[in-house]
């Protein structure tokens, strides 16, 4: 959490919309049962999935206002385990699954769906323990956990090959997930800033990290205390203290508006939110990517903003995740410049730039060619 505490420098301005957004309507192919445990939805103010091209897309709040049973009218429940997983689907064409990263949810996608359901299935869940999915109290969570909820999703939900696209944390259960595949569940991964582990603990050979083990390592002890773990929780959920987290590790400041601030409280107010911050925080970092990449030869897009706090290009995850494309040829990067760690949801102008293309030339005829036309800013 110290780590939430750097500022980065904001040094861009958001561009005047050059494409129309079209509405988020049609094609949610699940039944609409609205989760039980979704309660939370109802704080965020008008949330709507924004559509239509990707380029020059304004990251106004109101270009991404709107009905917010636009996106729960397509989220249904997976019963995982004895455990409700809470998850959206819209689209046709092939499938797509996103995964969010730490304290987030389907909601976070919110600038991305519409724009790729309209050649692909977008499916998007929230992992155990966020979101709307349940948050069992007590429940010791781990990467290892995540990675095989994604694989089983796969399986008995998707039952086909996907598409795996993620964020963070989000990222890393992808990779775990891929790493584990025999190949037909998983035929392509999207990483965006992808974490080094479940917490800050996996990253021991960063100066920085090293500079501040001591501290997280109270941090932990303190968690560990009921009492204390409550209040810091409860201090660290607070409207104005979420805005400067999101403000520290956004590069587009625009971009943190009044709904994403809600997409991060409202979970946080659920019953066994504590008990899942806790666990996380304090858990096992689980793999580490630099173990599992040279497992995976499906194609790879990774993408990262050079303004992370968190996982920093100068950094060991930075740098090794840089040094993949000149050692592996199924692995292509970019940089998005003047973007934090949430490049989708901070600029998702630049992640479809580089996505769309990359999708489309997927080797496979059942992808779209035409999804992506070279000089045009619409999807066909």
């Amino acid at each position: 959490m110290a780590i939430a505490l750097l500022r980065t420098p904001s040094s861009y301005s958001p561009p005047s919309a050059t494409a129309p957004l079209l509405p988020f309507t049609t094609a949610c192919r699940c039944p609409c049962r609205v989760p039980s445990s979704s309660d939370h939805w109802k704080h965020v103010r008008g949330l709507k999935i924004a559509s239509g091209s990707g380029r020059g897309l304004a990251l106004t709040l109101a270009d991404t206002s709107g009905d917010l049973k636009e996106i729960r009218d397509c989220c249904t429940i997976w019963k995982w385990k004895e455990f409700d997983v809470n998850y959206l689907v819209k689209g046709k064409g092939p499938p797509l699954l996103l995964v969010h990263g730490f304290g987030a949810s389907v909601g976070h996608w919110r600038r991305n769906i519409g724009v790729l359901s309209e050649c692909y299935t977008v499916y998007a869940l929230d992992l155990l323990g966020f979101g709307a999915s349940d948050k069992p109290p007590g429940f010791a969570y781990t990467m290892e956990g995540w990675a095989q909820l994604i694989l089983d999703f796969l399986d008995e939900v998707i039952k086909k090959p996907a598409v795996l696209v993620g964020n963070s944390v989000g990222s890393l259960a992808c990779v775990i997930a891929a790493s584990e595949s025999n190949g037909d569940l998983v035929r392509g991964l999207v990483l965006l800033n992808c974490a080094g582990g479940m917490n800050n603990k996996a990253v021991v050979d960063d100066w920085r990290i090293k500079l501040l083990l001591p501290l997280l390592w109270l941090f932990d002890f303190l968690l560990s205390q009921r009492v204390i773990a409550s209040a810091l929780f409860e201090r660290v959920k607070q409207r104005e203290n979420l805005k400067n987290i999101l403000l520290s590790v956004y590069g587009n400041k625009d971009a943190v508006d009044e709904d994403l601030i809600e997409i991060i409280k409202g979970p946080a107010d659920d019953k066994g939110a504590l008990d899942a911050f806790v666990s996380i925080v304090t858990g096992p970092p689980g793999p580490n990517p630099v173990s599992l990449m040279p497992r995976i030869s499906i194609p790879v897009l990774v993408l990262w903003g050079d303004q992370d706090p968190f996982t920093p290009l100068d950094g060991p995850v930075g740098k090794y995740f840089s040094s993949l494309p000149s050692n592996f040829p199924n692995i292509e990067l970019h940089v998005l410049p003047g973007v934090g760690h949430c490049p989708h949801d901070d600029r998702p102008d630049l992640v479809h730039e580089k996505l769309l293309p990359w999708l489309s030339s997927l080797p496979s005829e059942k992808f779209p060619s035409l999804c992506f036309t070279k000089g045009t800013s619409r999807i066909k």
